[in-house]
């Protein structure tokens, strides 16, 4: 291990030495610790980290002043729509799509390794329960899911599949989710095709440029943001483990939308008969100045643009429809050839620029206080997944309907949106929509017939409570035969169990 006088002259050279300030009142153990912690960091990228972050935060923020005549929605050659495409088209990527998983050619990439602040919990945020009736939490729905489609594409085509999980963890996330994943049983998934790994952390900064002491013998570090995906797919070899097992095509996605459909055959579909190495889905904007980034070209090049760096004017613009001109909604839910992940992590990620999070950092003052400061005043410099975008070949995107494929949990329940309420508002909206679809009536206590759910406002909830196990149907299909002309009472949880015992009545 590297001495004390090797860090603090590297410390030096990167100009960060205050961070030994509290050497000599620390204890053997706790400074074995301080120097594991400062021994990797490099002396150059640590100065250069830490000035970067102070003249990135030191300019202005709002709108680009000459975005306007650049930004361009994405041409129609490049965008395909789950919903406003033919029924034979639409079936066609789904079977393309079953047929690229039954061939053992899709994996899933789940983005895990945030520290849900926002949230308000100490554990992963995949760990979470919305309250659901079955109190599933968003891994074991996510795993659920995974465990469904290897079914059906292996029923479709007549042979046994699997779609390995990739689970990008930090510091923060890797021991909590493996012990969970463990104490579950991996959710009857194989272990060996469930891979986690971990993000790198980088040092959160003043806007003076200084890494900050969390405690007199920790750094405060802080995930590299999902954009750290490529230096970690290289720093554990990922991309070699996947090719092992001849996985071509992967679908990347963030750990908070209750909603996500992993290893989407449709997706994946449209995506490898466009011949894209790149893909993202996205969602019509709810309104102008709904906080999502916008899919577009800037510059003929296809990019995502956050929307504090779009002017009110320039959100507001409509197009010939009436519609919204700049309307694709960034989902973080991504389609990459292996082979272009492997162009990113050996060509293109030094070129990635770090975006600046202005965050409330927990550190010591100069007497060794432990302070929580009630406004920001540090900096977590980030890279995002989507800044690839403007390195495919052949970029493509695929509108989605936000009821069925979107609502994300960010949120504590105190906040206005995206909180544990209307996450699980969304997904049971949903599956009360499969139900009336599959041919289901609900009725109240007294018989009555509820209504339908045409449209139902986000912050309402349906007339029924209904849960669908993943594990029965992960995108509304197949329910006809348990749900064709029954009637039902709330709440109604269609399990595999349940399932049985409908299709046991009917024989």
């Amino acid at each position: 291990m590297a001495s004390e006088g090797d860090v603090r002259a590297r410390l030096q050279r990167a100009g960060q030495e205050h961070l030994l300030r509290f050497w000599d009142e620390l204890a053997p153990e706790s400074r074995a610790a301080l120097l594991a912690e400062l021994a990797p960091l490099e002396p150059d990228a640590l100065r250069e980290h830490c000035q970067r972050a102070a003249t990135a935060c030191a300019r202005p923020l709002g709108p680009l002043p000459d975005l306007a005549a650049r930004l361009r929605p994405l041409p129609p050659e490049r965008l395909g729509s789950a919903s406003r495409s033919d029924p034979e088209t639409r079936r066609r990527w789904e079977e393309e799509g079953f047929r690229q998983i039954a061939l053992n050619k899709v994996a899933v990439l789940l983005l895990a390794g945030g520290q849900g602040t926002r949230l308000g919990v100490t554990y992963p945020k995949g760990m979470y329960q919305v309250g659901l009736p079955s109190q599933k939490t968003l891994y074991q729905l996510q795993a659920e899911r995974i465990r469904r489609v290897e079914q059906l594409a292996g029923e479709r085509l007549g042979t046994h599949c699997t779609v390995p999980w990739y689970i990008m963890t930090s510091e923060f996330t890797l021991g909590p989710t493996a012990k969970f994943f463990k104490e579950h049983d991996f959710f009857h998934l194989d272990p060996a095709n469930v891979v986690l790994f971990e993000q790198r952390l980088l040092p959160a900064v003043t806007f003076e440029g200084r890494a900050i002491l969390e405690r007199k013998d920790k750094v405060a570090m802080a995930p590299d943001g999902n954009g750290g995906l490529y230096c970690a797919l290289a720093d554990h070899q990922i991309l070699e483990d996947m090719e092992r097992r001849g996985v071509e095509f992967v679908h990347v996605y963030c750990v908070d939308n209750i909603l996500v459909r992993l290893a989407d055959p449709v997706f994946i579909g449209f995506c490898v008969l466009r011949g894209a190495d790149c893909g993202a889905k996205v969602v019509e904007k709810a309104y102008p100045e709904e906080p999502v980034g916008v899919v577009c070209q800037v510059d003929g090049v296809p990019q995502v643009v956050e929307y504090s760096e779009i002017s009110p004017e320039t959100a507001r613009l409509r197009g010939p429809d009436g519609g919204l001109l700049n309307n694709a909604g960034n989902i973080c839910n991504h389609f990459f050839t292996r082979g272009f992940l492997q162009t990113i992590t050996r060509e293109f990620e030094p070129l990635l620029k770090p975006h600046v999070a202005v965050k409330k950092v927990p550190y010591v003052d100069e007497e060794g206080n432990l302070v929580k400061p009630l406004k920001p005043n540090g900096i977590k410099m980030e890279k995002f997944v989507f800044d690839v975008f403007q390195f495919a070949k052949n970029f493509v995107a695929f509108e989605v309907p936000r009821e069925e494929e979107f609502s994300p949990l960010k949120n504590a329940q105190t906040a206005a949106r995206d909180n544990p309420s209307t996450a699980r508002r969304a997904l049971l909206a949903q599956h009360y929509r499969w139900a009336l679809q599959a041919g289901a009536r609900f009725l109240d206590a007294h018989g009555a017939q509820l209504p339908d759910l045409p449209s139902l406002p986000p912050d309402e909830d349906p007339p029924a409570i209904c849960e669908i196990s993943p594990l029965v149907s992960c995108s509304g299909e197949g329910l006809e035969v348990y749900l064709q002309g029954r009637e039902l009472q709330s709440p109604f949880i269609l399990d595999e169990n349940q399932a049985k015992v409908l299709r046991l009545q009917d024989a």
